[in-house]
């Protein structure tokens, strides 16, 4: 079996302009930005959940890409489905969308907060918080979208009310001309979108275009010896951390600083007596005598040779 479709939730559009189960082509918007919603926030779970881990698992991307194959009755209901694909070779497969899974689950728990006027789950990045506000926004006031993930027992309900509410949540960036230096890990190439990782917890989004393409794939294919130097206008959060880039004007790559050697920096063996002077005597006199023939006896506890 070369792979298979998994169903990961249902949207079911309300409203007079979906009778008959008919999908209004304007309701293609709410399709993309669910997309986009569910694939940031597995990400954003992910790296949660591996903070140590700079890359994204192979095939991360094909699998957070939900597809619509059918437009079912009751309204106009949009099961989304994933296609997850059995590698060639023996070796580690996941028979269930994980990523996606979570990142609806959680989607749904937001809306159903909203509804109820309780505070948003812990687990959602707060950069995250605007792209779940701006989901719905093509709906009249007499329409809304349920989202239903596999196997929950009732929707989430998406309108013009939870919206409203999601709004308190929102902390609003303001405007600023900023240059990073950072480092690349990703680029979606076709989506034309990447992030400049600044440290091991903070990553600026922008958009690039075809003829900044080959400098970012370059940042990308040599990130470990290459940095990446943007200049451009971003929103940057009230805290002062910047969040992304709204127009990029230049990129460019800097070589990562090699370590030099300083011929005169202070010898370890003087910074140890230094430290070893400072040391009380009645603490010297509590180490063993034979610390520096085993070492990794008193640290780690191995046995002495």
């Amino acid at each position: 079996m070369a792979g298979q479709w998994k169903e990961v939730a249902k949207l079911r559009f309300k409203g007079d302009r979906f009778r008959d189960h008919a999908l209004d082509l304007s309701a293609v918007t709410e399709l993309r930005q669910f997309q986009r919603m569910v694939a940031e926030t597995a990400k954003a779970l992910w790296r949660a959940a591996n903070p140590d881990r700079k890359n994204l698992p192979a095939h991360f991307e094909d699998r957070t890409r939900l597809c619509l194959r059918r437009i079912e009755d009751g309204s106009a209901t949009a099961p989304l489905e994933v296609y997850l694909e059995k590698p060639d070779q023996s070796g580690l497969w996941e028979p269930e969308p994980t990523e996606v899974n979570e990142a609806i689950r959680l989607a749904h728990k937001v809306f159903e907060c909203a509804s109820e006027d309780r505070p948003l789950p812990e687990q959602l990045p707060k950069e995250l918080v605007e792209d779940y506000v701006n989901w719905g926004r093509s709906l009249g006031d007499n329409e809304e979208i349920e989202l239903q993930p596999s196997g929950a027992q009732r929707p989430a309900r998406v309108n013009a009310h939870t919206r409203q509410r999601l709004t308190r949540f929102v902390e609003r960036a303001y405007p600023s001309t900023i240059e990073v230096v950072g480092e690349l890990f990703e680029a979606d190439v076709r989506q034309q979108r990447s992030q400049v990782w600044l440290d091991t917890n903070t990553a600026v989004g922008l958009m690039f275009d075809a003829a900044q393409e080959d400098t970012i794939t370059t940042a990308l294919k040599n990130h470990r010896s290459v940095r990446i130097r943007v200049r451009g206008f971003a929103e940057v959060a009230p805290d002062g951390r910047p969040v992304r880039f709204t127009r990029v004007d230049s990129l460019e790559l800097v070589a990562q600083r090699a370590w030099e050697f300083d011929p005169n920096a202070p010898l370890i063996e003087d910074q140890i007596a230094e430290i070893w002077k400072d040391l009380p005597q009645e603490e010297q006199d509590r180490l063993p005598q034979d610390l520096s023939d085993h070492l990794d006896h008193y640290i780690y506890g191995t046995p002495k040779e």
